[in-house]
């Protein structure tokens, strides 16, 4: 067994986990990835951008509004308050590290609107790359950073514990399965979504709960598993994961018309094709289940302009022979982003001592029951920076720690069985867990991920943490039994006072 000790370890190398990393400075800290760092984050394909307030029509108050009305009840008006205050400070601190912004004739950063805005307030970077911007820029503050140091193609397995205090990371080489072990006096968990959990998403191989799954298994508290939002306009074509259309593109206009040429979100939705995530995708997911396909069309608002205004949406096209400046662009609702998560105060504190989480797999009470859109790379700035400064404070309090003997058992290596395992929970999970759901469907859900937990005693990494997750969040919905925000009952389809709260819970509650 190899271990190394720092001050602080890091677990994922997203927007999160290097924006923590940079916070921690000068503690000296292990950054782990598992892929080569910039391969196999989220954040690389978020295309949409940041929100932030920063037209003179616009104000944290007004984020902050529309930021609680997506959430549908359920967002925490004061960590809201924190994050839409914050935002233009991020957006700066971006900014001065290098980031290259988009920007209008003025020379003013050019503002987008999305779903569910009230104002302009996207900030975007090549168009639809805002995500592949930031990560570069982030990326290159990380290699220059002599307090970090970088674990690449390292796969995080377990936490550590010492008498219910977390102190460091068990994990493994991906290349030999070499067992490495990392003391260390405070972890972070930025380790992103559940996306491969579902047979659609636009979320990269990668995202398959490890965080979340390591968290669980520890006893921490967890919130909000059953709101898992799907995005509306994924690419259908066949490719998996699926390509994002981002919602800017609606943003410009652009409408949604089923095959025989209808457009339907009017009857749907006040705000048409601009109503919340949820109710896009859902209103999708209706002409689907109705025999009909369904096309993005960006011809009148977009059309030459395609290839300049969204390149990478125009590469993903052209590569599926699509020409969307002439052409409707096909699209299916896909998983997205995960609501629930690690349950953190607003400095991204875990119940267990000696855990932090930011990004995606924390639960900080923002997004409620739907994430408005863009306040995810937004999100994680802003606690990741949190984060930094609460473990900076705490330094002289968390003492040092030395190896645990008992770091964990080696994780099986996947068989062709646990790849079997993977495709059928990824339909299961879909079918039954997915954009609209009953008891039924749960019930079965929950029967089959025992019988694949059954089947399959000695798993591989992949697996053991998507049957984790799989659990926790049919466990979640089974319990909500009402329909709010992203979550659905088709048996209860009405919103329920009784449920007007954000749902707290451990791994064994639902074991």
């Amino acid at each position: 067994m190899t271990a190394r000790r720092y001050d602080a370890v890091v677990v994922g190398a997203g927007i999160a986990g290097l924006m923590a990393a940079l916070k921690l400075a000068p503690m000296r800290v292990a950054l782990l990835c598992k892929t080569p760092l910039g391969e196999g984050s989220a954040t690389d394909w978020a295309q949409g951008g940041i929100a932030a307030a920063l037209g003179i029509d616009d104000s944290p108050q007004l984020h902050a509004r529309d930021t609680q009305r997506a959430g549908a009840g359920l967002s925490d008006q004061h960590v809201v308050a924190i994050l839409t205050d914050d935002a233009p400070a991020r957006i700066e601190e971006l900014l001065e590290l290098g980031a290259a912004f988009d920007r209008d004739p003025s020379g003013a950063l050019a503002l987008g609107r999305e779903a569910a805005h009230g104002r302009r307030r996207i900030v975007k970077a090549g168009g639809d790359a805002t995500g592949h911007e930031i990560l570069k820029t982030l990326i290159s503050a990380v290699r220059t950073a002599h307090h970090i140091d970088v674990w690449e193609n390292v796969v995080a397995d377990d936490l550590i514990l010492d008498d219910g205090r977390v102190c460091g990371v068990a994990a493994h080489a991906s290349a030999d399965g070499r067992p490495l072990t990392f003391p260390a006096g405070a972890t972070v968990l930025a380790t992103g979504g559940i996306g491969r959990v579902y047979r659609y998403t636009t979320n990269p191989v990668e995202a398959t709960g490890d965080g979340l799954a390591m968290a669980a298994r520890a006893g921490a508290t967890l919130a909000d598993l059953e709101f898992v939002q799907f995005h509306p306009t994924a690419l259908a074509i066949a490719r998996d994961p699926m390509p994002l259309v981002t919602e800017a593109i609606r943003g410009e206009g652009a409408i949604l018309v089923n095959d025989l040429g209808e457009r339907f979100m009017p009857r749907v939705h006040p705000d048409a094709e601009l109503a919340p995530r949820d109710v896009v995708a859902r209103a999708i997911f209706e002409e689907q289940r109705r025999g009909r396909s369904v096309g993005l069309d960006a011809r009148a608002c977009i059309g030459e302009r395609f290839p300049h205004k969204f390149p990478t949406v125009f590469r993903f096209c052209v590569e599926a022979r699509i020409d969307p400046c002439v052409q409707t662009i096909p699209v299916s609702a896909a998983a997205h982003y995960h609501m629930g998560g690690i349950a953190v105060d607003e400095w991204g504190r875990a119940s267990l001592p000696g855990l932090w989480a930011c990004g995606e797999v924390s639960a900080t009470g923002i997004h409620g029951a739907n994430r408005l859109a863009s306040n995810s790379l937004l999100e994680a700035l802003v606690y990741a920076s949190r984060v930094g400064e609460s473990i900076r404070e705490d330094h002289g309090a968390l003492g040092a720690v030395s190896v645990v003997a008992r770091a964990g058992a080696r994780v099986a290596t996947a068989t062709a069985a646990d790849e079997q395992a993977v495709r059928d929970l990824r339909h299961l999970m879909y079918a039954n867990v997915g954009l609209v759901r009953d008891e039924a469907g749960l019930h079965a859900a929950l029967v089959r991920i025992d019988e694949l937990e059954t089947a399959i005693p000695h798993r591989g990494s992949e697996l053991r943490n998507l049957l984790v997750v799989a659990r926790l969040i049919a466990t979640a919905a089974r319990a909500r039994r009402e329909s709010r925000g992203s979550h659905s009952r088709s048996d209860f389809p009405a919103s329920d006072e009784a449920f007007a709260k954000r749902t707290f819970t451990k791994l064994e509650s639902v074991a």
